[in-house]
């Protein structure tokens, strides 16, 4: 048996090294596709997130380190675009 790699990954093979980011993607797509829902990229997982987070009054800035942006103001501007209860 092989040794767990420990990664700070959140998808890892079952011994713990990183999946290849493709085939993340492809899967996610695979699934999607399988669930006869409407298709939707996995990047855009981001956006599903910071909305809702945005409209429970989650704070900008920790949203904004969460999707990595590199300022409250990109986030903001970004989510008070799509979010009309915001502006």
């Amino acid at each position: 048996m092989e040794a767990r790699v420990e990664s700070d990954r959140a998808w890892t093979h079952e011994n713990g090294e990183p999946l290849h980011p493709d085939w993340v993607s492809r899967r996610f797509k695979r699934l999607g596709e399988l669930s006869g829902l409407p298709p939707v990229r996995l990047h855009d997982l981001r956006h599903i997130s910071a909305t809702p987070a945005l409209l429970g009054k989650a704070d900008v800035k920790v949203v904004q380190e969460r999707l990595g942006h590199s300022s409250r103001q990109i986030t903001s501007d970004t989510y008070t675009s799509v979010l009309p209860e915001m502006m």
